[in-house]
């Protein structure tokens, strides 16, 4: 017993003619009878009658007649469902981000992507750059700032994306905001200041630590708290110096002084993180495309 005979019997059901049957379904008659036939065969008994120029069922064709039209809807849906996928009319998209590129770039993005696929649900879940890591098997695709490790799940492909600047800032008023006069400042100047940093587990904070510690310099930790709103308001409220993405630095007022660290920029790489990669639903291919153009 096949699903393809189960339609095919379905259809006789309906029209209670063979030759009709066939006509709906695009198949010659006698593949049709062929088909009842090999299902007659499994059950071992009469699905049907001939009657007149047409066909009764028996009470086993009744029976068997009303599993095989829920076979063919279901059948019907899923073709449905497929093609909506393909033409991505419909459909759930599930992103994880980190911190910074949930605040700073998903939102442009996901805005882009609803103009292009208005009928495709987005979900979304942010966190630190472990938190999102340590979620990848509950989404479909993360954009993750900094080293995404090397414990990912099996078929997890990882794409460089782009570039990003960690800057110091600090209120326009600081001594060393007033010296630097726009320069870079040194990380051995920062030796001595009060520093605010992100949670443990942030993208950005190990990006800084592992800098001091190239540099030989101890950090001065005067509070450790979580996000980069929450960084920035701490350095507003005058507690040290503190250290984000030159991202969220963009539509910011003048209080805040915006400083890149010498002798080199500090930098990073964000990146997209694809779990079972090996056959992305359209839809997470499709965004995987726009966002890869956005960062080019």
């Amino acid at each position: 017993m096949t699903p393809d005979q189960l339609i095919t019997f379905a259809a006789v059901a309906d029209h209670l003619n063979i030759s009709r049957a066939a006509l709906a379904l695009h198949l010659s008659q006698p593949a049709v009878s062929g088909q009842l036939r090999q299902l007659q065969d499994e059950f071992g008994e009469a699905l049907y009658q001939r009657d007149g120029r047409g066909v009764r069922l028996t009470p086993a064709g009744e029976q068997l007649a009303s599993y095989a039209a829920r076979l063919r809807d279901t059948w019907r849906q899923a073709h449905a469902y497929r093609d909506a996928l393909r033409g991505l009319e419909q459909g759930t998209l599930r992103i994880g981000a980190t911190t910074t590129p949930a605040s700073y770039l998903l939102p442009y993005l996901i805005a882009d992507f609803h103009r292009r696929y208005p009928a495709v649900t987005v979900h979304t879940a942010d966190g630190n750059t472990t938190d999102i890591v340590g979620a990848l098997g509950s989404v479909d695709i993360a954009l993750i700032e900094g080293p995404v490790g090397a414990d990912l799940p099996p078929g997890t492909a990882v794409h460089a994306w782009r570039e990003d600047e960690i800057v110091a800032i600090m209120p326009r008023t600081h001594p060393l905001a007033e010296a630097a006069q726009g320069a870079g400042i040194d990380l051995a100047a920062l030796g001595a200041e009060p520093l605010i940093v992100r949670e443990a587990g942030s993208g950005v904070r190990q990006v800084v630590e592992r800098a001091f510690a190239r540099a030989g310099v101890q950090m001065r930790v005067a509070l450790e708290i979580a996000g980069v709103e929450g960084v920035k308001e701490a350095v507003r409220a005058g507690m040290g110096i503190g250290f984000v993405s030159a991202m969220s630095m963009r539509h910011e007022n003048s209080a805040l002084r915006v400083f890149s660290l010498s002798p080199e920029p500090l930098t990073r790489r964000l990146s997209i993180v694809v779990p079972h990669a090996s056959a992305p639903p359209r839809v997470v291919q499709q965004f995987l495309t726009l966002c890869l153009a956005d960062g080019a």
